[in-house]
């Protein structure tokens, strides 16, 4: 790259570190590290939201499937984030930041105690925390890619270079610095995603061959559902996305417990929800097209990397990278928060009683020290990524498919529908979910990428609805916390409770 691109990436880095050095002023206790102290702008949260909930593998994994198939990508990646956060802005999100607000939690599953009892939290908790190192290994390994083609940096360095810029700033400056930062993420990304589209439809010959391109792709590539992603995959996709992005993602949670009331909660989810309709369209078009500009290209992964390089003019490169890294930063750095809130807040405690009497600056620096273990953790897992089937292999037929089994008892379990459902529905849903996809995807010689996602997710749905209604277990305290979550607004007269540990 040129020494433009290179101060280009260079500026984006520095701002992210004063950004993170800035926020870390306003962080007096685990309250505004976890969740901001309940002081975030809606509109702030919001956008927050969208940047936490993808990254760097939109630009390698997403645009590899994008290049082999077309805009089945966005039809059935994309489109249900809309639809499920769309969802969520009415039915979970304001329930949310009553949480925060009516028991003081700081962690997403910090409830869960009282809902049902202190071995289910640990199960969730334990099981999760897991996931999210697989998780965040990957997008690490997303960049990466993004790295080495770029600047010819090795996958190990790159994935070193990026986690530590990450850990530095997520871990002085907690909420507030991932939520600033991902404001920032933002701009640049859309001066960058802007500017990449600008040149393709230059290269396509105008907006006018945007309406040719359509014609010009190969065959299936306008085809809505197409090759592995099916009818039954979309659909099953549709519920796992339903739960990831209301709280099955921890991080997401945070931002709705972040806000300063229900309503904003609701508010920020709706903006969230319409930029995940609009903006991964703009970000994946060059990716759709490049079959006709490029269409020898050796490794689909390279797509992205390899038409920005070639085709945008000194200085819009190094932003353009800066914008790819902001995605995975915003999501690493918000998955590294809500990980260190569960670990502090959730598992710490159980495993070790005192820890409940800390003082707030050790409980403080508890927080950041889980930051650090966690984000290397995962920089260590992201080395050895090909070994758990590649970025999409992680993304989709690991992250989505056990998701299904950890999101569905602490989701469900905000809902008066579900109230009769206790902790037998809840640990019995997560171990027959999580048995389920263990049995399909090693069990089974050449079960389908839908088989592997359905069959965890559709287990737990009906373990978990089917104990609560054949086996209801009744719980006056449990149908207090539905009701607490569920209305009526803060300030009229209703008292909070902190979360106790049930005997």
């Amino acid at each position: 790259m040129h020494w433009l691109d290179w101060a280009a990436v260079g500026a984006y880095f520095l701002v992210m570190l004063l950004i993170g050095l800035w926020s870390h002023r306003r962080v007096d206790d685990v309250s505004d590290y976890f969740t901001g102290g309940g002081r975030m702008p809606w509109w702030l949260t919001g956008i927050s939201h969208h940047m936490s909930g993808y990254s760097a593998a939109v630009f390698v994994a997403y645009a590899a499937v994008a290049y082999d198939y077309g805009i089945t990508v966005y039809v059935w990646a994309f489109l249900p984030l809309a639809l499920g956060t769309g969802v969520g802005a009415w039915l979970f999100a304001p329930r949310w930041n009553r949480l925060r607000e009516r028991y003081r939690v700081a962690s997403p599953l910090e409830y869960l105690v009282r809902r049902y009892n202190l071995p289910t939290q640990q199960a969730l908790a334990w099981s999760g925390a897991l996931l999210k190192v697989f998780d965040v290994a990957a997008k690490w390994a997303s960049v990466a890619v993004l790295l080495k083609v770029f600047t010819g940096m090795s996958m190990t360095h790159g994935i070193l270079l990026t986690g530590v810029v990450t850990l530095l700033y997520c871990t002085v400056g907690g909420l507030w610095a991932d939520a600033l930062t991902e404001f920032g993420q933002f701009v640049i990304q859309g001066v960058a995603a802007l500017s990449m589209m600008w040149v393709v439809l230059d290269r396509l010959g105008g907006v006018s061959g945007l309406g040719t391109l359509w014609h010009r792709l190969p065959a299936g590539h306008t085809d809505p559902l197409v090759g592995p992603y099916t009818a039954g995959f979309l659909t099953a996709y549709v519920v796992v996305k339903l739960f990831e992005y209301n709280g099955g993602m921890w991080n997401l949670a945070q931002r709705y417990m972040a806000t300063d009331s229900p309503r904003s909660a609701r508010r920020s989810a709706g903006l969230s929800a319409a930029l995940y309709l609009v903006w991964p369209a703009v970000l994946l078009l060059p990716a759709v097209a490049a079959p006709v500009l490029m269409p020898h290209i050796a490794d689909p992964q390279q797509t992205y990397a390899l038409m920005a390089r070639s085709y945008l003019p000194v200085g819009l490169v190094g932003l353009t990278l800066a914008g790819m890294f902001s995605h995975t930063m915003a999501m690493a750095s918000s998955d590294a928060n809500a990980i260190s809130a569960v670990v502090t807040r959730d598992i710490l405690p159980a495993v070790l009683p005192g820890f409940r009497e800390v003082s707030t600056a050790r409980s403080l620096r508890a927080a950041r020290v889980v930051t650090v273990a966690f984000i290397t953790v995962s920089m260590v897992v992201a080395i050895e990524a090909d070994h758990f089937g590649g970025v999409l292999g992680i993304i989709v037929g690991m992250v989505a498919a056990v998701m299904g089994p950890i999101s569905i008892p602490m989701l469900l379990g905000l809902l008066p529908a579900f109230r009769r459902c206790g902790p037998r529905a809840a640990l019995t849903s997560w171990a027959l979910g999580l048995g389920g996809y263990f049995f399909v995807k090693y069990g089974l010689d050449g079960a389908s990428q839908t088989t592997v996602v359905v069959t965890p997710l559709v287990t737990s749905l009906v373990v978990y609805a089917g104990l609560g209604l054949f086996l209801p277990e009744p719980d006056a305290e449990a149908d207090a916390v539905v009701a607490a979550v569920s209305g009526p607004e803060p300030g009229s007269g209703t008292t909070a409770h902190p979360v106790a540990e049930r005997a």
